[in-house]
């Protein structure tokens, strides 16, 4: 217990007063002799008892008013926390002030935005903590410089180094710039894990009293329940308990329109080729329709509208929209989607885009005489006629047999792939082997020619492939066939929507090759459904070699391995599929990653021409920045702001041939609220406290550092006291002179 002013207790000795009164005051008996009256003296002698007892009630009640009436004076206050903690309103805290920076408190209401709120907030409490207090200013962007997180490492990487970069501001000074700096980040951690880096921090102070300050939104997206024991053990660790301060700067009904994440069909494509570009709009409590437009950045740097789609919204609804890019130029296409007009975040309106379109992968096919009816079914799959015609396919094939294989200039190829190779000489293994050191991909395709096995268990071939040859394994009656186990590999995450509806039973593979002793790095990335390996996968220097132990150059006969590129009695789409993303993978087109989401690193694979100049990437706000290349590719650590990114050589007269582009994830922009429910169970025992205004803010302090004041209930126990007192001393002293005009003994 706390006292508001501990001096007016020495107003309790008053309570000596009615008792020196009713001993000096107090009426003497007069003494009535009446002889031979007995009853008389009864009566007087049980009117004397009773009138001491009421004397004594009215003395009780007298001083505990004044009793009373002193400590009312005296503001008493009781703090009954968790952890029975009690407080001095004066005494200085450990204070971390802790803001969510992500852009959904851009959102707009009443012509301010929900971070200009929280900074009017935070200044203002800066100004009403006690003199003397350790302030610090946290938020939660992974790269500002006031943060506890270093921004090269890792969220998680962060929160289990416990590295503490600053203490305490050095002053209130500092402490306000500091939250006059905060702007929104695209790259926002999850309030919950700030919260427990502010207690870390907190732990460090001397001082009993802390206090953690949240200004938040309360955006259900900064609040992820997974966090919510780690928070708590944070607490743990402060041995004289924390109390935390929720401080709500969100609307409670926000009204908005925004677009989902972008989805491309591909990232990188033939000049000629089409892509599909797929977003959502949703409606978050509004009602109406919005046009949805897609733009390229044209060489003059100003947008071209390319299609647009109108749809109706009602609240709490999401649909899909849907654009096809066709026939786009050879170099690198930059657009963005976009909402047509104004609503209260405009962070989540638009989304930005790169696509690299590429002449078609040129690739070597190397076949048995004759080559060309022997790869007739690889390149009828990756380069159909049709689409040559037209200019649009993906890859350039150049078919060769095996005997002018030594004299190819490898270097020539994105890729190149051996169908049924035979016995091959020790020299083309090493040249295989170099090529794909040197950043290729290398694909063969086992078969009937492999044998004798030495030319393939050579120490010159297993430095390529993936193992070594031991037997060949049957299966005649055609109940074994490709089993993917999963699709996280790149080459099978186009049949992930496809899992259980891809009929590889009606693709039986009648012989395979069994293949051991697999060397480092090498796994299995298709199985068979015997559990035998279907396609392996050999890392070799920065290059990469895929080996399908069952050929896909046979024609359906008796004698054929296998029936993929056929199908026993459907059409041969699985194969399709695979064979594309099989050469798509060897030559490098599925790795490379263009659209990245605030935070990420950005990597780039450079040519060797391009790795020899000095690049500069302008960001979307026109700032220049030069970059060194590593040795294959430019890095280019957690990108922050959101937009398009051009990479240009150092040269006077270089063109821009690089490029990528950086969008919000979807949760960085979400108005969803949690409930205080939520935040009860985020919390656990440290009950926190909300506000949303300064007066709410300044009573939870209150009774979080001094308690709840007793003086309200104090004054009614003292007007209760008054008036029973009142009517005792009435009732009493009415009496007594009743009787004393009646002349009855008093």
């Amino acid at each position: 217990m706390t006292f508001l002013n501990a001096s007016l207790l020495a107003g309790s000795a008053l309570v000596v007063l009615p008792i020196v009164l009713h001993l000096i005051m107090r009426q003497k008996p007069k003494l009535l002799e009446f002889p031979a009256l007995r009853f008389i003296q009864n009566r007087h002698d049980a009117n004397r008892r009773r009138l001491k007892l009421r004397h004594l009630l009215l003395l009780l009640l007298r001083a505990a008013l004044i009793a009373l009436l002193a400590l009312a004076l005296a503001r008493p206050s009781v703090k009954l926390s968790e952890r029975f903690a009690f407080g001095s309103q004066e005494a200085p805290v450990a204070a971390a002030l802790v803001f969510d920076v992500a852009p959904h408190m851009q959102y707009r209401h009443e012509n301010k935005t929900r971070l200009e709120i929280a900074k009017d907030l935070g200044q203002w409490l800066l100004a009403q903590l006690p003199r003397e207090s350790q302030v610090a200013v946290l938020d939660t962007s992974l790269s500002g410089p006031d943060n506890l997180a270093a921004s090269h490492q890792s969220q998680a990487a962060v929160h289990d180094a416990g590295i503490v970069q600053r203490g305490f501001d050095a002053d209130r000074g500092l402490s306000k710039q500091r939250i006059d700096r905060l702007e929104t980040s695209g790259a926002s951690q999850p309030l919950v894990r700030v919260a427990g880096d502010a207690a870390r921090l907190l732990k460090t102070s001397n001082l009993p009293r802390k206090e953690i300050y949240i200004f938040t939104d309360l955006s259900r997206a900064a609040w992820p329940a997974d966090a919510a024991a780690s928070l708590q053990d944070r607490f743990n660790e402060l041995s004289g308990g924390v109390t935390p301060y929720v401080i709500d700067v969100g609307v409670a009904q926000p009204a908005n329109f925004a677009l989902g994440e972008l989805h491309l069909s591909q990232q990188v494509l033939a000049s000629g080729g089409s892509i599909s570009v797929q977003t959502e709009i949703s409606s978050l409590g509004s009602e109406g329709q919005r046009t949805v437009e897609l733009n390229l950045v044209g060489a003059d740097g100003k947008l071209q509208k390319m299609g647009e789609r109108t749809v109706a919204l009602k609240p709490g609804e999401a649909r899909p929209v849907e654009f096809q890019l066709n026939a786009l130029k050879t170099g690198m296409q930059q657009g963005m989607v976009r909402i047509v007009g104004q609503d209260g975040l405009a962070a989540d309106d638009v989304r930005h885009f790169t696509i690299a379109v590429r002449p078609a992968w040129p690739v070597l096919v190397v076949a048995a005489s004759p080559a060309q009816d022997h790869a007739v079914y690889l390149t009828g799959a990756i380069a159909p006629p049709e689409f040559r015609k037209r200019g649009q396919a993906r890859f350039d094939c150049t078919v060769v047999d095996f005997s002018q294989l030594a004299s190819q200039a490898f270097e020539k190829y994105a890729a190149v792939c051996l169908l049924d190779p035979p016995p091959l000489d020790p020299g083309v293994w090493q040249r295989l082997t170099d090529y794909a050191s040197e950043g290729h991909g290398v694909g063969v395709f086992l078969g009937r020619n492999a044998q004798p096995v030495d030319s393939f268990n050579a120490p010159a071939a297993q430095q390529l492939l993936p193992g070594k040859l031991s037997v060949q394994v049957p299966w005649r009656d055609g109940d074994n066939f490709l089993a993917p186990a999963n699709y996280q590999h790149p080459i099978l995450k186009a049949f992930a929507q496809r899992a259980t509806s891809t009929p590889w039973n009606a693709f039986p593979v009648y012989r395979y090759w069994q293949l051991i002793e697999p060397p480092a790095g090498a796994a299995t990335v298709v199985p068979f459904s015997d559990g035998g390996p279907a396609m392996v996968e050999r890392p070799v220097g920065s290059g990469r070699v895929l080996v399908m132990t069952t050929p896909i150059s046979d024609r359906a006969s008796r004698d054929a391995w296998n029936l993929l590129p056929v199908g026993a009695v459907t059409r041969p789409w699985p194969f399709v599929i695979l064979a594309n993303q099989t050469m798509t993978y060897l030559v490098g087109g599925g790795q490379q990653q263009l659209n990245y989401f605030a935070g990420q690193t950005v990597v780039l694979p450079l040519d060797e021409q391009t790795r020899r100049h000095t690049l500069v990437m302008s960001a979307p706000d026109g700032s220049k920045t030069v970059l060194t290349p590593d040795k294959h590719d430019l890095t280019i650590s957690a990108v922050e702001q959101v937009g398009n990114y051009q990479v240009q050589g150092g040269g006077r007269d270089a063109e821009s041939d690089l490029g990528f582009s950086v969008n919000l994830s979807r949760q960085q922009t979400e108005l969803d609220r949690i409930d205080e429910q939520r935040l009860n169970e985020l919390f656990g025992p440290y009950k926190f406290r909300l506000a949303r205004t300064t007066d709410q803010i300044d009573r939870n302090i209150s009774i979080g550092r001094v308690g709840r004041e007793l003086f309200p209930v104090l004054i009614l126990l003292v007007a209760a006291i008054l008036a029973v007192e009142y009517v005792v001393s009435n009732r009493f002293y009415q009496e007594g002179g009743r009787r004393k005009a009646e002349g009855e003994p008093v």
